[in-house]
């Protein structure tokens, strides 16, 4: 296989169990079988067997290891950086082994400053076809969630960070968006009470139909403490492009309308 292509294209037909991995500088693949340990970090052979992070002195020499076992290949990291995974979840040395599903699974070795090395890896199941083109297939559209047009702005005053794109975003607080609505909306009798029974009216119709990311919380935990739900449901709504930048343009009405977090600039001399 050329270094250049990506098993997030898909493998060739193997047997099924069969583990594919492929990092920058090399790949494997490894048959189902019972015992086999396959072993990936900054280190030559036969300490690994497959290279990764091999100028970066964050990355333990022996950083992770996949061992096949119980018909599963079982991922453990072996190192003293963490090892991301999909979904933002990681491993730690401490970290319990983790079963891999059949098809594809990017890692991401933390390495030095920003740094993060990928590791590529592909299980193959029964159903795997190969590398397939589909050039001419239809794109699948996105799936967008209705809202309603006070929602939608509602949304965009409290995510317009997410919309911003800015690298760790916040929505912004009741208290922040009901000052922001009162400007651009003043008749519509914004606070921050009715604010929070719109969001969680927003949020209990999109619990289960789907949302990649949770939007109640565990009542048995007591009231959350912080906005995780709320930026759950800005982040799914903008990673599904039912809001988008253009957006934005719903509250540039008012070419009077506060900064949502003023610079206080220095103070005055005395």
């Amino acid at each position: 296989m050329p270094l250049s292509a990506s098993l997030a294209r898909g493998v060739a037909p193997s047997t099924p169990g069969t583990l594919h991995a492929r990092t920058v500088i090399g790949d494997l693949s490894a048959p189902p079988r019972p015992g086999l340990t396959v072993r990936f970090g900054r280190g030559e052979k036969p300490d690994v067997d497959l290279g990764v992070g091999v100028d970066d002195l964050r990355v333990s020499r022996r950083h992770g290891e996949l061992t096949y076992r119980q018909g599963q290949w079982w991922l453990r990291n072996t190192g003293r950086q963490l090892v991301r995974l999909p979904r933002g979840r990681m491993m730690h040395l401490s970290t319990e082994p983790i079963p891999l599903d059949t098809g594809y699974t990017p890692l991401f070795v933390k390495g030095s400053g920003y740094r993060e090395h990928l590791v590529e890896l592909y299980v193959a199941g029964h159903d795997d076809q190969g590398p397939v083109s589909r050039r001419r297939a239809e794109t699948l559209r996105p799936e967008i969630w209705p809202l309603e047009d006070d929602e939608r702005l509602l949304l965009v005053v409290l995510g317009q960070r997410y919309l911003l794109y800015e690298e760790d975003p916040r929505p912004l607080t009741y208290a922040m968006a009901a000052r922001q609505l009162g400007y651009l909306r003043p008749d519509a009798g914004w606070n921050e009470r009715k604010i929070e029974y719109r969001i969680e009216a927003v949020r209990r119709r999109l619990h289960n139909t789907g949302f990649r990311h949770p939007l109640m919380h565990d009542k048995s935990q007591g009231r959350p403490a912080d906005n995780g739900l709320l930026h759950n449901l800005l982040k799914g709504l903008v990673e599904s492009t039912t809001l988008v930048p253009p957006d934005l343009e719903l509250i540039e009405d008012d070419a009077l309308w506060p900064d949502p977090d003023p610079d206080p600039g220095p103070a005055p001399e005395r």
